[in-house]
């Protein structure tokens, strides 16, 4: 069995549609469904159910995955260690976040911690809607920058940096002239979102309900930044987002607007509870004097 088959299946259950792994695979999905038959009768058991939006993995599918992940984590931390031997290194630092991160603070810290351990590798981690939490559970990142809300439960945190959030629209629409908007100057524009995160992410995120008891107007939904983006370029709804992504995604079909109504995102520097890191801890530290208000004078 080799290690790209456990990939092949790690991607095809964390995605649930062969097109979508393939996809992210770089492989094409006849070659996908070859392999993934290959290895259903390799192993004796059945990996996964399909039906018409996909497939959902079995019950053996649920432990053999759980055991694939497993074994993934471990061949890239054999890998981490012979490089770092081959280069000199002392250590590697996985930092996950999502989309914009902490804006700016999340490069500068990268960048800070690294001039201090210039024998340590920094790997960003880029994950998905609400995804940086089960990251750093798998052990997929060391320390993340969280949008709350999320379940912290395990994990230890701590709110480093605060931000507007904004409403992207496309060019051209009617409000896309204005210094800022109501949650509810939208309320009848479609809204994107997605079903990848917690619910009660997508609620914060989607201001369910509204100031006046409503409920929004739920748009198409997508799996990552890009495709939202995408579809609200081309007219189809609208997004909400922190203000950050005014610049990281600055495009010539959107505008962004500030909501002037909602409460703004909190982001948490998270890292698994138990044992101690000394490079996660010196990354904190850097956070921590990189978040702090300036002093008087």
């Amino acid at each position: 069995m080799e290690l790209r088959s456990l990939r092949y299946l790690v991607t095809i259950a964390d995605e649930g549609n062969l097109g979508r792994a393939a996809a992210k695979l770089y492989v094409s999905q006849p070659a996908l469904s070859y392999a993934l038959k290959g290895l259903e009768g390799e192993l004796g058991v059945r990996r996964f159910e399909r039906h018409s939006g996909g497939v959902t993995p079995t019950a053996a599918g649920r432990d053999v995955v759980t055991e694939a992940r497993r074994t993934l984590l471990a061949a890239d931390r054999v890998t981490a260690a012979a490089e770092r031997h081959r280069h000199g290194r002392t250590g590697v630092l996985r930092v996950g976040f999502e989309a914009s991160g902490a804006g700016e603070l999340t490069t500068r810290a990268r960048a800070e911690f690294a001039r201090r351990h210039p024998g340590v590798r920094v790997e960003p981690k880029r994950f998905d809607w609400g995804q940086e939490v089960a990251a750093l559970h798998d052990g997929r990142c060391d320390v993340a920058f969280v949008w709350l809300p999320a379940d912290l439960t395990g994990l230890h945190a701590e709110v480093v940096h605060t931000e507007p959030r904004v409403v992207g629209l496309p060019a051209g629409h009617r409000l896309a002239g204005r210094p800022g908007v109501s949650v509810l100057d939208v309320a009848d524009e479609p809204l994107m979102w997605t079903e990848r995160a917690p619910r009660a992410w997508v609620d914060w995120w989607a201001v369910n309900p509204r100031p006046d008891g409503s409920a929004p107007r739920w748009g198409p939904t997508n799996d990552n930044v890009e495709e939202m983006l995408e579809q609200v370029a081309e007219g189809t709804a609208v997004c909400f987002a922190p203000a950050a992504m005014s610049h990281y995604y600055a495009r010539p079909d959107l505008v962004w607007v500030p909501l002037t109504d909602v409460e703004p995102l909190r982001v948490a520097l998270a890292w698994p509870k138990g044992g101690t890191d000394p490079l996660v801890d010196g990354f904190a530290e850097v956070v921590r004097e990189l978040a702090a208000p300036p002093g008087p004078g």
